[in-house]
């Protein structure tokens, strides 16, 4: 690759909406990259200004433009605008260069008839975690990718999260838990920190006190690598407190709705493959 430097590629990002902006922001904070390894192409003019401003990235004037400059071009673009930013890419991507789309439902297939056979396309699912560098980001490459394509692509993604790499078969299925997921998790802390309120805390510690428990129980399930039911019950002692509030809990259903809110995610990402 022609731009490319101790192991750093070049990056386009096409649609600099909130997704983009979070992959531009994780990035910067890595500080591993510059504001001038990054160009966006973004159609909105309030938004374009705004992201260039805020990060000092440079916009392009055009996404062939943007795709020229890169070593790997990621398509932050809806579903629906899919096929069009594909065939300006098509039309200038050079041999060995990396296409990336965090497209919900926007399969392999139908990214590879756009661009050309000696690019490697990736499919990928973020989550807007990447704006703190804690994301969850599943990578799923096409058929017969490079492995020094794959370690780029996972090696630049890391930056902003954990990465792994599965078949495309669970791509959808991971859409709805980790595209998703914080969406929920969000509702999740809100929901803990308005029941502080209710009972007499100050909203501002309430939030403090919710998030901060939530981002601990999270990292003692990634960092012990217990079974989140052995945690749970290392919390929960006989007729105290907790197992009260998880009573209430299973009355309301809860893994019941938390399953199926990520189903119903996962169903609609299926449903948004452009045609």
């Amino acid at each position: 690759m022609s731009h490319l430097s101790n192991d750093k590629a070049k990056l386009a990002i096409i649609g600099a909406g909130k997704m983009g902006e979070a992959i531009i922001a994780g990035l910067l904070k890595s500080e591993k990259y510059k504001p001038r390894d990054i160009q966006i192409f973004e159609i909105i003019e309030n938004r374009r200004k705004y992201v260039s401003q805020t990060y000092k990235v440079t916009s392009a004037k055009s996404i062939g433009d943007a795709a020229s400059f890169a070593d790997i071009t990621i398509i932050a673009v809806k579903p629906g605008d899919m096929k069009r930013a594909l065939e300006e890419i098509g039309q200038v991507i050079k041999k060995g260069k990396i296409v990336v789309s965090i497209a919900a439902g926007v399969t392999l297939e139908f990214l590879r008839k756009y661009l050309p056979k000696d690019v490697s396309v990736f499919r990928v699912m973020p989550n807007m975690a990447c704006m703190a560098r804690e994301a969850m980001i599943v990578i799923s490459p096409s058929e017969n990718t490079a492995k020094e394509k794959l370690e780029l692509v996972t090696s630049t993604l890391s930056l902003l999260g954990r990465a792994i790499v599965l078949d495309e078969k669970y791509l959808n299925l991971a859409t709805g838990l980790v595209g998703s997921g914080p969406a929920y998790i969000y509702l999740i802390i809100e929901a803990l920190a308005d029941a502080g309120v209710r009972l007499g805390l100050p909203k501002d510690i309430s939030i403090i006190l919710a998030a901060q428990t939530t981002l601990g129980a999270a990292k003692m399930v990634t960092e012990t690598g217990e079974h989140p039911a052995k945690l749970k019950d290392m919390v929960t002692t006989p007729a105290g407190t907790t197992i009260e509030g998880l009573l209430a809990l299973e009355e309301g259903k809860l893994r019941a709705v938390i399953m199926n809110a990520v189903t119903k995610a996962a169903e609609r990402a299926r449903q948004l493959q452009p045609t």
